[in-house]
């Protein structure tokens, strides 16, 4: 297929690893954190107070709260000591609020403290900062305390009701004073944040607040926001956030409406919050919600700001729409409403604006990246069929100007829709000058990993206008496998999803037992492995015939940090014969394995003592595991 000469850029060179982007990444365009830099801080938009109106915290009192932190998080974990002492403590904390949450070490003791509290004292604590809310919201310091407070609504709201059932039986504590309910403070926080919105979206602290509460109104915390390492979540999430699923809880109606109210105050000043670099953040995430909880509103706002942007001065090749997604600020909030836009919209909106621009687009530093969330969003057969046909042409001249992304995103899109499989798979291979002669196409594998063309992994130097070499067998199999890129392992990760994947398996199975070690210890390369494992399109032949190649690696396998991961996935899987196999193999380095802080594990996942020292009953415990597996399988199949 034409698609001019091998590079047209430069024969036989290393595709660039582009696809990074944000804070400097190369090849992005995007300048770095500190280049362009304004005065801090900025004259408009002062984010802190003078250091005098900040009340003083004293060494005694921070001493005091270290102490009671430690104590705390020593303390059994339920018990009438501990409701004491979490009580005691939070009064503590109360008179102090203000002092804490705008000292470093105070605010960071604080986070935790919050995570511990029960719904009453943090009310208190939340009412006494509320009466210095732009203090606190835009500090450096005090806008964590306050997005901790509001990340602990999703555990407090469930015990909101019974706390007040119970108060209504035994009566409210006379010394505690009156305590406004959580759901009147969050209420009072967005009314007050709905007063003042445009400049606490345009706070460079302030704006933080703005987007948890967003979150919190609408009942969805991002993953933006449960992989903040701040602060403690509760003794009882004491989990890493990334493993905090699901991420929606209920809400009360008062807080739908407030979202709905902070929606509408987007529309008054629209223009600043697609131009403005901190403010559009908050209309991102307000996109995120609103697709999760009110989606008519979010395509209402999604309109709003189409409309708003189609209106602006004509670009001299198309619509004014070009103009914005080669901008960066306003293009990473076309990114956000591309991914949130309904099927019907997404297609009017390619018809209308971009239609006919991809290649421009997809070379462009900036505005390649809304074009790989623009293929990320399409479902459809209709919007997949001329997107692919406008860049399909150039996918070894974007590969060149170091865009990658923009190819794995299309090769994803094919495998979503489940169309132009086979296409894009056969301008892969030429992209990648290993179609040609066919027993190139063998060696596909290794060059999708590492994103190089096939001169450059094998060191060749060929001419232009010559007849391309065979490839040699001997050669490919004494080359270690190069470095996997984690595009290249996506791509091939969608490839292995197609459904006939048969090229890409034929590719794996000529690899040889290390290279195929190398890609299984790799970070990005043992995700290629789990998709071998998991694909639907796979076949239990198939991948048998890729994965013996491993026999005479486990040992290796078992002792690397992600190797191990993979053994334990193939050992999930195998058939009672394979794990014996397996476990042979492993026995016979059964001390070494011992001694590794990944072998061990495997060992034990494995019963390597039992397989050992009494064979018999591991064949018993294991065909008991396989039979129970063979159980469950056929009632998920029915």
């Amino acid at each position: 297929m034409g698609l001019g000469p091998r590079f047209s850029h430069k024969v036989g060179r290393r595709f660039p690893a582009g696809g990074k982007r944000g804070r400097g990444a190369k090849g992005s365009g995007r300048p770095l954190p500190g280049s362009k830099r304004q005065p801090w801080p900025p004259p408009d938009r002062r984010s802190e107070p003078p250091p005098d109106s900040h009340p003083h915290l004293s060494p005694e009192a921070l001493g005091y709260f270290r102490r009671a932190l430690s104590a705390l998080k020593e303390a059994p974990e339920t018990g009438e000591e501990r409701d004491l002492m979490v009580h005691n403590i939070m009064k503590e904390v109360e008179t102090q609020a203000l002092a804490l949450s705008t000292n470093r070490t105070g605010s960071e003791m604080l986070q935790e403290l919050l995570g511990f509290s029960p719904l009453k004292p943090l009310c208190r604590v939340w009412a006494a900062l509320r009466s210095n809310l732009r203090t606190v919201a835009c500090h450096r310091c005090g806008v964590h305390v306050l997005q901790s407070a509001l990340l602990q609504l999703p555990r407090l709201l469930g015990s909101a009701a019974e706390e007040e059932e119970e108060e209504e039986q035994e009566g409210e504590d006379e010394k505690d004073g009156p305590t406004e309910t959580l759901e009147e403070l969050v209420v009072g926080l967005a009314a007050e944040v709905c007063d003042d919105f445009l400049f606490y979206c345009g706070d460079t602290h302030g704006s933080f607040v703005v987007r948890t509460l967003l979150q919190v109104l609408g009942g969805t915390i991002l993953e933006s926001e449960r992989a903040r390492p701040r602060g403690s979540q509760s003794s009882a999430q004491k989990a890493p956030a990334r493993e905090c699923k699901p991420a929606d809880f209920e809400v009360p109606e008062t807080f739908l409406n407030c979202l709905q109210d902070l929606t509408s105050s987007f529309l008054k000043d629209i223009a600043v919050f697609i131009t403005d670099k901190i403010s559009s953040f908050c209309l991102q995430v307000a996109l995120q919600v609103l697709h999760h909880k009110l989606p008519e509103f979010c395509a209402y706002l999604c309109n709003a700001v189409i409309g708003y942007l189609s209106t602006r001065s004509s670009s001299v090749d198309g619509s004014p729409l070009l103009l914005f997604l080669r901008d960066q600020t306003s293009s990473r909030l076309l990114e956000q409403v591309l991914l949130v836009l309904e099927p019907p919209r997404l297609q009017s909106l390619f018809e209308e604006h971009l239609q006919g621009q991809l290649q421009t687009l997809a070379a462009h530093p900036i505005a390649n990246f809304p074009l790989q969330r623009l293929l990320d969003a399409v479902t459809t057969p209709e919007l997949l069929s001329p997107v692919f046909e406008e860049l399909s042409p150039v996918l070894e001249a974007v590969l060149a100007q170091g865009h990658p992304g923009v190819v794995i995103a299309l090769v994803g899109a094919c495998r979503r829709v489940g169309a132009c499989q086979a296409k894009v798979l056969q301008l892969l291979l030429e992209a990648f000058h290993c179609a040609e002669p066919s027993s190139r196409q063998v060696a596909c594998v290794p060059l999708f990993a590492t994103l190089m063309a096939y001169e450059v992994y094998y060191g060749l130097m060929e001419e232009e206008g010559a007849v391309p070499a065979e490839h040699q067998v001997e050669m490919a199999a004494a080359r270690a496998l190069g470095d996997v890129t984690v595009l290249g392992s996506l791509l091939l990760q969608h490839l292995l999803h197609f459904s006939t994947p048969g090229l890409v398996l034929r590719s794996l199975g000529a690899l040889t037992g290390p290279q195929l070690l190398v890609l299984a210890q790799s970070p990005a390369g043992s995700h290629v492995l789990d998709a071998i494992l998991t694909s639907p399109s796979v076949t239990r032949k198939q991948r048998r015939r890729v994965l013996q190649n491993l026999k005479g690696q486990y040992v290796a396998l078992a002792c690397s940090r992600h190797g191990s991961r993979v053994l334990d996935a193939i050992w999930s899987g195998a058939a009672l014969g394979a794990r014996k196999e397996i476990a042979a193999e492993l026995g016979e380095q059964n001390q070494q394995l011992i001694r590794d802080p990944f072998g061990h594990h495997v060992a034990r996942n494995v019963a390597l003592t039992t397989f050992l020292k009494r064979r018999e009953a591991w064949e018993q415990q294991q065909g008991a595991v396989a039979k129970r597996r063979r159980a469950l399988n056929s009632i998920l199949e029915d």
